[in-house]
């Protein structure tokens, strides 16, 4: 067994204690292993390991890792995306957790219209209010959420925050939750919004708990380096 399969069955049974504790199905936790720092052998080591899902946030990095692992697993771009890069993330990546903007929504609309493409998109939501992290504040969701439907080629599929980076993993707790709170309200108003990307290395377990589907690994999984 390699070092990342290895480490794929370690946080699959931390995933399962988690959902157990609150009777969740482990099932509905997909883990996106987040390769950004790390290079191309490594990316293709861990989806051999069985980690179908890879995460990357540096376009001038994933582009070339995508160029030659494409066809393997399911592709997300997690960071933040500026306008201009939005053509090279269209019609290589499945997901894009990092939505904060209209305009970038539109711009993103426009890319996969041209090629014929569909995305699946995260609304980044600043829950924490820290100034340092993109996404738009819970008061502006609503407003949000409807002028999605102006949008036929992305789609809505969930709600992704950052918790703050804290040493007492508890303090991040309030912040899934009122992630969580956030996606009710929205499914209340008969917004179709199924996942919560939330979590990462330090915190993962917590996010879980508090209803995360999608988590991003990095260091716990992959490492920080190749």
């Amino acid at each position: 067994m390699t070092q990342f399969a290895e480490r794929i069955t370690e946080i699959q049974q931390r995933i399962e204690l988690a959902c157990s504790r609150v009777g969740r199905d482990p099932k509905e936790v997909e883990v996106v292993a987040v390769t950004k720092y790390v290079d191309t052998e490594t990316t293709k080591q861990v989806l051999e390991s069985g980690c179908l899902h890879i995460g990357e946030s540096r376009v001038q990095h994933a582009v070339p890792k995508w160029n030659q692992l494409g066809d393997k697993g399911t592709w997300h771009f997690i960071g933040h995306l500026q306008r201009n890069k939005a053509k090279e993330v269209v019609g290589r990546f499945e997901y894009f957790h990092a939505l904060e903007s209209l305009q970038l929504a539109a711009e993103l609309e426009k890319r996969c219209a041209a090629g014929n493409h569909k995305m699946k998109c995260f609304l980044q939501v600043n829950v924490s209010g820290e100034k340092t992290k993109f996404g738009i504040s819970p008061v502006e969701l609503n407003d949000f959420v409807r002028s999605m439907a102006n949008f036929s080629h992305i789609e809505l599929v969930g709600l992704m925050t950052m918790a703050p980076n804290t040493p007492n993993r508890e303090e991040v707790r309030p912040i899934f939750r009122e992630l969580r709170d956030l996606q009710r309200e929205l499914q209340r108003q008969k917004f179709a919004v199924p996942h919560l990307s939330m979590g990462m290395s330090q915190d993962f377990e917590i996010a879980i708990e508090e209803g995360a589907t999608f988590v991003r690994l990095g260091s716990v999984l992959v490492g920080t380096s190749s």
